[in-house]
């Protein structure tokens, strides 16, 4: 059974009132949405509060959750609008950024994804090196516009497919495509210098 169906079980048991089921997808969704909403929010303190609000939100809209997109999309999008609200509440500005990936208790021990790709070698030199691209990887996606910041993330962190990044982001899906491929070659650009590539090469 995949993701999908096993997580379109859980929500047709949740629509016929089994709390349990919904406490099943809390489990498993949890620390996937408490990184999403730490890529927006970067007052740690507020990353569980948001995430538990999020969490309220679809339990009480998934009567009206139809399956069209994965259940993981949909509550993406609703952790997605509840930070945003937050933020505006707050006055602040969302700023989403692959160096908040993790939150602030897993952030000593557990490396971003870019830095764990580059750290196989174990020289010194290999180290300082790759943890440098790291950084300028994660300069690279700070810099980006929301939207193309948003569409990497949701690609290349996440996981997700260019259908549910569509989903996801409310836009036709050439448009994901096109949003993937200018934050792409915006990181590639920053990160010629450090690589010696060549032009046209992408990271």
């Amino acid at each position: 059974m995949t993701d999908a169906d096993s997580d379109a079980l859980l929500v047709e048991r949740v629509k016929l009132g089994d709390k349990r089921a919904f406490e099943m997808l809390v489990v498993k969704y949890q620390r996937r949405i408490e990184r999403l909403i730490g890529r927006m929010v970067r007052d740690p303190h507020l990353v569980q509060d948001i995430a538990q609000e999020s969490f309220i939100r679809a339990y009480r809209a998934i009567p009206n959750f139809r399956g069209d997109a994965a259940f993981y999309t949909w509550l993406y999008r609703i952790a997605v609008n509840t930070a945003k609200k937050t933020l505006v509440d707050l006055k602040r500005d969302p700023v989403i950024g692959e160096s908040s990936l993790v939150s602030s208790d897993e952030e000593a021990e557990e490396p971003s994804r870019v830095e764990a790709t580059l750290t196989d070698s174990a020289t010194p030199e290999a180290v300082l090196a790759s943890k440098e691209i790291a950084a300028a990887v994660n300069d690279a996606v700070d810099q980006l516009s929301e939207d193309l910041r948003q569409a990497v993330t949701l690609r290349e962190i996440e996981g997700l497919s260019y259908e549910e990044i569509a989903e996801a982001m409310n836009c036709p899906i050439g448009t994901v495509r096109s949003r993937i491929f200018r934050a792409r070659e915006a990181i590639a650009a920053r990160l010629r210098p450090l690589l010696d590539t060549r032009d046209g090469r992408r990271w």
